[in-house]
């Protein structure tokens, strides 16, 4: 069977923007459909009755997936969510510090200048190079932010206009000889590269399932050293207030919470789609976007803007200057995606202050498609 039948799709459109927002397999989304019908049946019981025990399954699956203490993993709707409920948790003071970089995504940095409006937080921005020549080169752009009155770093995992992996292991710790605590934003990191959360030690670590779990909207997760549990909440306090971590979590009110008891078969599902499971899907995928981005970096006669090594499964290339009343010179980011999906091509780009397009490689991704975008890409630069 071809792999991206297990997708509903729509097959009129090359999608190469697996990153926004994820896509559910078929198989996944027909278990929620039925998770959801069995809750209305019966709401009283499927929510105060067996979803206890449910949700705690989904941790424990998640858990062993992560290589994380089920004890310190609680589910949120988003990463965004959980960027904000820490933010929101934590107490700064007029003075205090918090660091990110200029490649913090956009709704992220959003929160920050939230907290800081009502704080008195001081936002430092570390400046990441991009093109990127080396993974030194982020190490030392970010701890060359650090000052006496950092109290926490906001880093991406994967960066999302710019799809690089940064060295998370070295900054975590690097921060954390000096006192500081990382709350990681791994949007896109679960299902895209290998993750090891008890052995990473970030203070907060939070990622999406919906993306390259490829499990329903709205099923992400939270996780908290326990050392750094107790002063932490949700974003809705509801009934699970003062019971714990898991409690409060939990139950922030009614909601439909299905898309969290489907991670476990979206882990077992695209598991079964490669006979080296998990590791050969990050594998292909990676395999993919890097043959995909050689491909464009040829056509547009250009080199790598950074090392193989800090790639996963997507690639963020630079457009390089197009002929004058071309699309490309013409539109703006908006009307240049709009120009492609016209056209049948579903991609990203990003107004970068050197525009980027953005790829995206997952199991129902082929090379040929990229082939297409690459002639499209000729098109917009020299057509009129």
């Amino acid at each position: 069977m071809n792999r991206a039948s297990h997708w509903c799709l729509d097959k009129s459109v090359v999608y190469l923007n697996h990153g926004s927002f994820g896509a559910c397999p078929g198989v996944v989304l027909e278990l929620q459909s039925a998770l959801r019908l069995e809750m209305e049946r019966e709401p009283v019981d499927f929510l105060s009755g067996t979803l206890p025990a449910r949700v705690d399954a989904a941790r424990q699956a998640l858990a062993v997936f992560l290589a994380a203490d089920p004890a310190e993993l609680a589910f949120v709707p988003n990463a965004t969510a959980g960027v904000n409920a820490v933010l929101r948790s934590l107490s700064f003071e007029p003075g205090d510090e918090l660091l990110l970089t200029n490649h913090t995504y956009a709704a992220c940095r959003k929160t920050v200048d939230f907290v800081a409006g009502r704080t008195g937080l001081r936002v430092v921005v570390a400046n990441l190079p991009f093109p990127c020549r080396d993974e030194e080169q982020i190490v030392a752009a970010v701890l060359h932010g650090v000052s006496k009155n950092t109290r926490l770093a906001l880093l991406d995992h994967v960066t999302s206009p710019t799809a690089l992996v940064l060295p998370l292991a070295r900054l975590v710790s690097d921060l954390r000889a000096r006192g500081i605590d990382t709350l990681v934003d791994g949007a896109h990191a679960p299902g895209m590269i290998p993750l090891n959360l008890s052995a990473l030690g970030a203070a907060y670590y939070t990622g999406n399932a919906h993306k390259w779990l490829c499990a329903p909207k709205g099923a992400a997760f939270l996780h908290v050293r326990r050392d750094r549990q107790s002063h932490l909440h949700p974003n809705v306090i509801s009934h699970g207030y003062t019971g714990g971590f898991h409690a409060e979590f939990d139950w922030t009110g009614t909601f439909d919470p299905t898309a969290w008891l489907c991670i476990p078969e979206a882990l077992r599902f695209m598991s079964g789609l490669m006979p080296g499971g998990w590791p050969e899907v990050m594998a292909v995928n990676r395999s993919l976007a890097l043959e995909a981005r050689a491909l464009l970096l040829k056509s547009f006669e250009t080199t790598a803007p950074c090392p193989a090594e800090m790639i996963g499964s997507m690639a963020s290339i630079p457009l390089p200057p197009a002929d004058p009343g071309s699309p490309a010179e013409r539109l703006d980011s908006k009307g240049l995606h709009d120009w492609f999906r016209e056209r049948g091509v579903e991609t990203w780009l990003y107004p970068h202050p050197v525009p980027l397009l953005r790829i995206s490689a997952q199991l129902y991704n082929e090379l040929d498609q990229f082939k297409l975008l690459a002639a499209l890409l000729e098109e917009a630069r020299h057509g009129r």
